[in-house]
């Protein structure tokens, strides 16, 4: 589990990974009389920002839910525009990602995604593989209960072809087959726009994740709401089910 400030930096101790449900984009947008794929043009900005940021603040892993296995329920205008704003994102961030020290890496069932779209994640995830300044992990086509649903299958194949013992499965089994094997569990997951509901998010990493809720659209959410909620994270004692004082 992540713990600590590796960095030096300050930074509130014990906040290695956050998490963040990017929330409000549509909203945004439609609140200035604007298409809501310009809200996502715009969170992708705010992305960029706080990508660049993060490092400074003592995170080391950041997760950001980009597109939920709900989200295909969105007009086709809007998924084929979120399409094109993730492959773009990648094409023209790569070379910044890589001279910055961030690792990019992707979770979520790819197998709906255009073969295009899969072939920049791979090269962004290869290119990037060595670096270790950040850790940037995109949920696309993600969503908990599919990822469970798709490592319950691996592990009862496994047990089919006799490789695993049912008896003898636990849950850190569960976890080495999860999209996020090798990638620790949140310490804090955030959602902006004011709701107030996880959306089917880490439901298996994030068990014992703190969670910060602002009103604040994705646009408008800037590097300093992000380190004025790190410091009020810094004020919680997690016990993870012990005792207080234990």
């Amino acid at each position: 589990m992540a713990s600590g400030d590796p960095s030096g930096s300050g930074a509130p101790k014990g906040v290695e990974h956050v998490a963040i449900i990017m929330d409000g984009n549509g909203r945004w947008a439609t609140a200035r009389g604007w298409p809501r794929l310009v809200g996502h043009r715009k969170g992708a900005e705010r992305v960029k920002q706080i990508v660049r940021a993060a490092p400074d603040l003592g995170i080391r892993w950041l997760t950001i839910y980009a597109f939920s296995t709900e989200n295909w329920k969105r007009s086709t205008e809007e998924v084929l525009g979120l399409m094109t704003l993730f492959a773009r994102y990648i094409e023209r961030e790569a070379d910044r990602l890589s001279a910055e020290g961030v690792r990019m890496r992707f979770i979520g069932d790819r197998s709906r995604l255009d073969a295009k779209l899969q072939r920049l994640m791979a090269g962004i995830e290869a290119r990037t593989a060595a670096n270790t300044r950040l850790n940037l992990t995109v949920a696309i086509n993600y969503g908990g209960r599919n990822e469970l649903a798709r490592a319950m299958r691996v592990l009862a194949e496994r047990a089919a072809r006799g490789e695993l013992d049912p008896a003898a499965l636990d849950e850190g089994m569960v976890d080495a087959t999860l999209d996020t094997a090798d990638i620790p569990d949140p310490d804090l997951v955030i959602r902006t726009s004011g709701e107030t509901r996880v959306s089917n998010f880490l439901l298996w990493q994030a068990a014992y994740a703190e969670y910060e809720f602002t009103p604040t659209l994705w646009p408008d959410f800037s590097p300093a709401e992000l380190a004025a909620i790190l410091e009020r994270f810094d004020g919680r004692e997690r016990r993870f089910g012990g005792v207080r004082g234990a």
